[in-house]
């Protein structure tokens, strides 16, 4: 189940990432801004409970907030006129919710946005608040667009990850992807979910679930999942994450 990468774009070793100590949100989109910025947007902010399943945007249907999570992991799914959902994206503490607003006043969400690995809360915006940020054109409109560019790139990737990599790898991927984001080695995540992210059956989520779980990688009972080899894992996947992943890093590295 190895790969071989170029060691370019290896990612660094995961660490715990600390609370902000000025006592901001966790997102790191809110945790770039300059103090000055961060409290002009303050008071427009309104921390939210989240809960598994909660959906945020309905596909079609306009955008009247965006979102900063705060923690977990939210999917951005394509509904099908069949009901079938698949997903195209996820976000976590690293991004945000309702992209769309950032190059329209009036967004529609082009699919469904729900969460799927609740942790925490998030950050609720308006989107007439967060135009009215931007068009100051500060240091929000600057770590937005970054972030938008990287969202992009991700999303060409990962398109490019389900049709051409075995669903074995594309499943260590997102469990990496998702240890990144949940910042702890257990977490839940449901065969459901993991059916949709992968575009696959149950059945077929289970066997690959059996196959990493007797390499020794994870531990998966009754959707709760333990990380037990995370260079095993990393070994198991395919080139795609560390390349998403240091797109990431590069982004929140960014000098401000």
């Amino acid at each position: 189940m190895s790969n071989k990468r170029a060691s370019s774009i290896r990612p660094p070793p995961r660490a715990e990432r600390p609370p902000p100590s000025d006592g901001r949100p966790k997102n790191r989109l809110l945790a770039a801004l300059p103090a000055d910025d961060f409290d002009r947007l303050r008071p427009h902010l309104k921390t939210v409970p989240v809960r598994v399943k909660q959906v945020f945007h309905k596909q079609d249907e306009p955008i009247r907030h965006v979102y900063f999570p705060n923690g977990g992991v939210w999917s951005l799914t394509a509904v099908l006129a069949s009901g079938t959902m698949v997903e195209a994206a996820t976000v976590g503490d690293e991004g945000m919710l309702g992209i769309e607003a950032f190059f329209t006043d009036e967004p529609i969400a082009p699919g469904e946005t729900l969460v799927q690995v609740p942790d925490t809360n998030a950050e609720q915006l308006s989107v007439e608040d967060f135009r009215h940020e931007l068009a100051a054109r500060g240091a929000l409109h600057d770590v937005v667009g970054r972030y938008a560019q990287v969202k992009l790139a991700d999303i060409i990737q990962t398109a490019a990850c389900n049709a051409l990599h075995p669903v074995q790898q594309r499943c260590a991927r997102w469990l990496l992807m998702t240890h990144d984001r949940m910042h702890e080695q257990d977490f839940h995540l449901s065969h459901e979910f993991l059916a949709v992210m992968l575009g696959v059956q149950r059945p077929t989520v289970s066997v690959v679930a059996a196959t990493l779980q007797e390499a020794g990688l994870i531990r998966y009972t009754h959707g709760h999942i333990t990380v037990r080899d995370r260079k095993g894992l990393e070994a198991a996947a395919c080139d795609c994450y560390p390349t998403i992943r240091a797109r990431f890093d590069r982004l929140h590295q960014q000098p401000r």
